[in-house]
């Protein structure tokens, strides 16, 4: 094995490792955030894709956005509406890579899930 290909190797799997918990839980997501909090979006697969497993699981996110974990909304909760405040406030809220038991206004942080 060549060094490209071992360095190829390692990439990959170290970008397989990076949003795993998407496959494992099914309640949570990867978003990616800018500075001010904006969502930008993820570049994502399915490795284990299948007729009954839609949700994607390795997300890698863009040049200087962070990645974070997010909630998928429970049945019947919208996520927060986006605004500046919303935007600045979720920023605020990550801990740990993780938006797990943010609030705003009384509402959980979570994410809209993926229509499949």
């Amino acid at each position: 094995m060549n060094l490209s290909t071992l360095l190829l190797a390692a990439a990959v799997t170290l970008s397989a490792g990076l949003a795993s918990a998407d496959a494992l839980d099914h309640t949570t997501t990867t978003i990616c955030l800018d500075s001010g909090g904006h969502r930008a979006a993820a570049t994502c697969t399915m490795r284990d894709a299948s007729r009954l497993n839609q949700q994607a699981d390795v997300c890698i996110c863009p040049g200087a956005t962070l990645q974070v974990t997010a909630p998928l909304c429970l049945a019947g909760v919208k996520p927060p509406g986006e605004s500046a405040a919303y935007e600045q406030a979720r920023l605020k809220a990550v801990s740990h890579g993780s938006l797990a038991g943010a609030q705003w206004h009384s509402q959980p942080m979570c994410v809209a899930p993926h229509a499949g």
